[in-house]
């Protein structure tokens, strides 16, 4: 495994897991994970990080909640069956063409689709971090595990506020003040 490496807004993406109605209502601790996941979004567009939305059988569990949705308006979610992105072609297919090495992964469920999905992309050699305040399960055991087996495996855990100012580098950025009020 390479040492990781700081992110840096010209090689990371934003992979959003399968946020969607039917699973968001079950969520533990729901209402900070929508708040994570908004400014997440909101730092990723204000850095130019680019953002890949999945939904998981939108047909059985709805779209992605409003309150990401909303801020992704000219992003088409990739419909998927697989549980790990890594298995859906067409994932794979915009990931690839993005060119990026570093991988953010946020959304639920922490225990299914984005422990596979982070397994995967390490397995590929990817730099993968997971956002802990930005993924969740319906149990708070099974989130915590999942992160657990994921740094174990090599992912790195962090957090929404983390990642944006590690992502920002400088309070000398002309984009400072922005994240700075995103985070509060």
């Amino acid at each position: 495994m390479n040492k990781p490496l700081l992110l840096t807004a010209d090689n990371t993406v934003l992979v959003l897991v399968d946020v969607q109605v039917k699973l968001a209502r079950v969520m533990f601790d729901r209402e900070n994970l929508i708040t994570n996941l908004q400014k997440l979004i909101k730092g990723a567009q204000a850095l130019g990080v680019p953002v890949i939305m999945t939904e998981q059988y939108p047909q059985g569990l709805g779209p992605t909640i409003p309150e990401v949705a909303e801020l992704l308006k000219d992003i088409k979610p990739v419909a998927k069956l697989s549980f790990s992105c890594c298995g859906d072609e067409t994932f794979l297919k915009g990931f690839k063409t993005l060119n990026r090495k570093q991988v953010l992964i946020a959304g639920i469920e922490a225990h299914v689709c984005v422990y596979q999905t982070a397994i995967d992309l390490l397995g590929a050699g990817y730099e993968v971090q997971v956002v802990a305040d930005a993924v969740s399960s319906r149990s708070e055991a099974n989130k915590e595990l999942a992160l657990q087996k994921m740094n174990r495996n090599g992912a790195a855990i962090t957090s929404t506020e983390m990642v944006l100012f590690e992502l920002l580098k400088s309070a000398k950025s002309e984009k400072f003040k922005e994240i700075s009020q995103i985070v509060k």
